[in-house]
């Protein structure tokens, strides 16, 4: 088959070669590759001729996954001398939630001694802890909060 008609074939479908002045085919472009490892989100592979003679040269880069980070589960813990009504309030102003939740999940720790308010990073479970022991000793209620790795 002439060039030509090589070359036109190549101009109506897309391919990742081109045809070079010997009429054979070159890779170009960059192709994707999928599966190559566990670890690798998308692997493209560089195809060009090398100039020095007609040998291709392949350069393969790869972009990893990022991990996300580790949840940690913050808990509230009962005692008998803090009010209901303050760790209501606690858990309105520092979990966001509403007081229907907030009465249930104190109920929850109530009856069973500790309840998970919530799951967070690290960095966020350590702050809202911190937040809710500094609000207790404000008001100077012995409330106690802790956080655990999910």
């Amino acid at each position: 088959m002439p060039a030509l008609a090589l070359w036109e074939m190549c101009l109506e479908r897309p391919s990742p070669f081109s045809i070079t002045a010997q009429g054979l085919y070159r890779p170009v472009r960059t192709c994707h590759v999928k599966d190559l490892a566990r670890d690798m989100d998308k692997t493209r592979i560089h195809m060009g001729a090398n100039d020095d003679d007609d040998d291709t040269s392949v350069v393969v880069e790869t972009r990893t996954r990022t991990k996300r980070p580790p949840l940690y589960k913050v808990l509230l813990l009962n005692d008998d001398y803090t009010p209901m009504e303050f760790v209501v309030a606690v858990l309105e102003r520092f979990f966001g939630m509403d007081h229907a939740q907030a009465f249930e999940i104190m109920l929850t720790v109530h009856q069973k001694g500790l309840a998970v308010v919530g799951v967070f990073s690290h960095e966020i479970a350590e702050t809202k802890v911190a937040q809710v022991l500094d609000f207790a000793r404000q008001h100077q209620h012995p409330l106690q909060c802790t956080m655990e790795k999910e």
